[in-house]
C-alpha cells in the first residue's frame, strides 16, 4: 500500500520527495508587504508551498468577546486582539495568490471556518489545510470535503480516539487526506514532540507528515528520516517580533537550512530495495580492492594450487571470494607472474553470438590501441572515445565496413569541456576543442560506411553550488553549437547524469537532464541526441520522475544508445542487470528503434571487453524476453 494525495502537481506520499510547507500563518503582522517578502524568504529556502491562515472573525467567536476580549480568559485575552489586528482584508489574498503564481510557489491555506472555506475556494487553492484545533470540527470538515479537494489535518492538542473518529468520519465521506503528527505548544518542549507517533498515525493509510513548533531544525529532519510526507514549520523574519507564533518559527537562514538537509537526507536514504557500488566507491574499489593473482609463472596443464595463488591490488581480476573455486582448476593458459587470474581460468568463457544478437547497428567503445580486438567480434559500428591528445594522432588502421561514431573529449587537463560555460574563454577553448573533434572525425570518415556521428557532452556542470540562471546556459548552449561547422557529420547531443564523478570530485550537472528540456532545445536547433540510459536513470531517480514515461518522449529524437544499468543517484555504468531499469520494459518502450547501440559498461573493455560481451548477452536476452511477450 502506497497512499499519495496531489497538491498541483506534486505527488505527496511515500518514495515521494517530502512536501515542505513553509506557514506564514499570521506572521506578516497583518501587513502585506511583510507577506511578500515572507513569501519570498520561503521560496529562496526551497520551500514547495507557502501557507497563510482566513478566519471570519464574527462567525467564530461571539460579539461579547470581539467587542471586549477582556470579558474571556486569559489567553483569549491575549489572542483575539492580535488575530483582530493582523486579519488581512479579502483583496489581500488575490493579491497573494498572484504573487505565489509569479515566484513559482503554490499557496495554501487554513480555513477555519465555512465562510472562509467558501472565499478561498474562489481563490482556486488546490487542497485546504486544517488547524490542529479543528480535527473534531465535523461541520467544518464536511464542509471541506465537499469541496473535492485533497485536506491537510494536523493533529495536535487531539487524543487517539478523537483521530480515530475524525479519520473513519472522512473516509466514509470520500475525502482524499493527509495527517500531520504536531504538538501544538509554541514552542514544543521536545521530551514532549513524541515523534514516533507517526507510525500509529501511517496505521490509516494515508500520507503521514510532521508539523513543528519546537526550536531548530533537528526534529523536522529527523521527521522526514522516520518517514514523514510532509513537513510543515512557520517561517518569520525575526523571531523576537511581537505575535503569538514567531518565537517558535524558523528565521529565513534556518529555514533554507532545514530545506538543504531535509533534500539531503533523503538522497542519503536511498530506496533501501538493493545495493550497488557508487561511482565514486568503483573508482576507490580499483584502486584498492584486491584479485588473486599468481605468485610466480604458471604454465599450461599446472594444476593451481594454494602456493601459487596470492591476493594483491588492484582489482582487475577475480574477487579473493573465489578462491576455493580457483583450486584444483588445471591452467589453460600462461599466467605470468602477479598477472590477474580471470573468468577464463574458471572456466567461464564467454562468447558472443554476433548471429543472435539484438536487431540494431551494435558496437563497442574503442580507443586506437584496442579497437582491432574488438573487430573479432564483427561488431556493426564502432564508437572511439578520444582524448584531448587522442585528436593529435592520425587513425592508425584500415578501411573498414562498419559505421563509425567518434565521443568528442568530456576535458583537457582539468578542465571539463562546458559548451554551456557562463565564463565565455572557457565556452570558446570547448567549442574550439569539439570542432577539433569535428574536424578529426571527417577525416576519419573515408575509411568508415555511412555519415559518421560525434557526440558531444554539453557541459553545464558546476562543483559545490548549482548554477540558478539555467536559461543562460541553454543560451550559450546555443551559441556554441551555431559556432561549430559540423557539415558531413551528424552531431549528436549526449543526456548528462545529476552527480558525475570527475577529477576525483563530485560535480553537479545543472541542464541537459531533463527529456522534456532536452526535446525543447534539440528540436528547435533541429538536432538529434545521444541517449545514455545510465545517466537518465539517475537524473529520473534525483528529480522523481518516471524514467520509462521520459524515454518516450526522447524516442523520436535518439539515433545513438549508450546502454547500461544504473542505481541510486550514483550508481553509473553499472552492468546489465546489476542496477534498477527494467530492461525487458525499456526495449517494449523503444519498439521500432533502428539507430545505432554500445553496451557502455564502466571498464568493459577489459580482458579483451569482457564487460561489453556480458552486457550484449544480457541486452540480447532481455530484448528477445520483449519481443515474446
Amino acid at each position: 500500500m502506497n497512499p499519495t494525495i496531489k497538491i498541483g502537481d506534486r505527488l505527496i506520499g511515500e518514495g515521494q520527495p517530502a512536501y515542505v510547507i513553509a506557514e506564514i500563518g499570521v506572521n506578516h503582522n497583518g501587513i502585506l508587504d511583510l507577506a511578500f517578502e515572507l513569501i519570498d524568504a520561503a521560496v529562496a529556502a526551497g520551500a514547495d508551498a507557502v501557507k497563510f491562515q482566513k478566519r471570519n472573525l464574527a462567525s467564530l467567536y461571539p460579539k461579547k468577546y470581539l467587542e471586549n476580549a477582556n470579558a474571556g480568559e486569559k489567553t483569549l485575552r491575549y489572542l483575539l486582539p492580535i488575530l483582530q489586528k493582523v486579519e488581512l482584508p479579502d483583496e489581500a489574498y488575490y493579491k497573494l495568490v498572484d504573487y505565489c503564481e509569479e515566484k513559482g510557489v503554490t499557496f495554501l491555506c487554513s480555513a477555519f471556518d465555512p465562510e472562509s472555506a467558501d472565499f478561498l475556494e474562489t481563490l482556486g487553492v488546490p487542497a485546504y489545510k486544517v488547524a490542529s484545533a479543528d480535527l473534531t470540527n465535523l461541520p467544518l470538515l464536511d464542509h471541506l470535503a465537499s469541496k473535492g479537494k485533497p485536506l491537510i489535518l494536523s493533529t495536535g492538542m487531539s487524543r487517539m480516539d478523537e483521530v480515530e473518529f475524525t479519520v473513519d468520519f472522512l473516509k466514509k465521506r470520500g475525502a482524499e487526506f493527509a495527517l500531520l503528527h504536531c504538538n501544538s505548544t509554541y514552542p514544543a518542549a521536545f521530551e514532549d514532540i513524541n515523534l514516533r507517533f507517526m507510525h500509529r498515525l501511517k496505521e490509516f493509510g494515508v500520507p503521514v507528515g510532521y508539523s513543528g513548533h519546537e526550536r531548530g531544525i533537528a526534529v523536522s529532519t529527523v521527521a522526514v528520516a522516520l518517514g514523514a510526507t510532509i513537513i510543515e514549520r512557520h517561517i518569520t523574519l525575526d523571531r523576537t517580533m511581537d505575535g503569538p507564533d514567531h518565537a517558535a518559527s524558523l528565521e529565513p537562514h534556518g529555514f533554507r537550512k532545514l530545506v538543504r538537509d531535509i533534500r539531503n537526507i533523503e538522497a542519503a536514504l536511498g530506496t533501501g530495495e538493493e545495493k550497488f557500488i557508487s561511482r565514486g566507491e568503483i573508482l576507490n574499489r580499483e584502486v584498492l580492492g584486491k584479485s588473486l593473482v599468481a605468485r610466480r609463472r604458471i604454465e599450461p596443464g599446472e594444476k593451481i594450487t594454494p602456493d601459487l595463488v596470492a591476493v594483491k591490488g588492484p582489482a582487475l581480476g577475480i574477487s579473493p571470494q573465489r578462491y576455493e573455486e580457483l583450486i584444483g582448476r588445471t591452467a589453460e593458459r600462461v599466467i605470468e607472474e602477479d598477472e590477474p587470474f580471470l573468468e577464463r581460468d574458471l572456466g567461464h568463457i564467454i562468447e558472443l553470438d554476433a548471429e543472435h544478437t539484438l536487431p540494431m547497428d551494435w558496437g563497442f567503445t574503442v580507443r586506437y590501441i584496442d579497437y582491432p580486438i574488438m573487430l573479432a567480434y564483427k561488431p556493426h559500428m564502432l564508437e572511439f572515445h578520444f582524448t584531448d591528445k587522442d585528436l593529435d594522432e592520425a587513425y592508425p588502421g584500415d578501411d573498414l565496413p562498419i559505421k563509425l561514431v567518434v565521443h568528442a573529449p568530456e576535458f583537457w587537463d582539468r578542465s571539463l569541456v562546458d559548451l554551456c560555460s557562463l565564463d565565455e574563454s572557457h565556452r570558446r577553448a570547448s567549442v574550439a576543442l569539439m570542432q577539433k573533434s569535428i574536424d578529426v572525425t571527417r577525416r576519419m570518415a573515408p575509411h568508415f560506411v555511412g555519415t559518421p556521428k560525434v557526440i558531444v557532452h554539453p557541459g553545464a556542470m558546476s562543483l559545490d553550488h548549482p548554477i540558478e540562471d539555467r536559461r543562460a546556459l541553454y543560451d550559450n548552449l546555443r551559441r556554441s553549437v551555431e559556432e561549430l561547422d559540423f557539415e558531413g557529420v551528424e552531431l549528436l547531443l549526449e543526456n548528462l547524469p545529476p552527480h558525475p564523478w570527475y577529477f576525483g570530485g563530485q560535480w553537479l550537472t545543472n541542464a541537459f537532464m531533463d527529456a522534456h528540456e532536452i526535446r525543447d532545445f534539440i528540436e528547435s536547433m533541429g538536432l538529434n541526441m545521444c541517449y545514455d540510459t545510465s545517466h537518465h536513470k539517475l537524473y529520473c531517480n534525483w528529480a522523481h520522475v518516471d524514467f520509462y514515461e521520459q524515454v518516450k518522449v526522447l524516442l523520436p529524437y535518439i539515433r545513438h544508445l549508450h546502454l547500461s544499468d544504473g542505481a541510486g543517484l550514483d550508481g553509473e555504468g553499472l552492468q546489465i542487470g546489476e542496477g534498477t531499469i527494467d530492461w525487458v520494459k525499456f526495449f517494449r518502450v523503444i519498439d521500432g528503434y533502428n539507430g545505432t547501440m554500445i553496451p557502455e559498461i564502466w571498464r568493459g573493455h577489459q580482458r579483451q571487453g569482457e564487460g561489453y560481451l556480458i552486457a550484449m548477452q544480457r541486452l540480447s536476452e532481455a530484448y528477445f524476453q520483449a519481443v515474446r511477450e
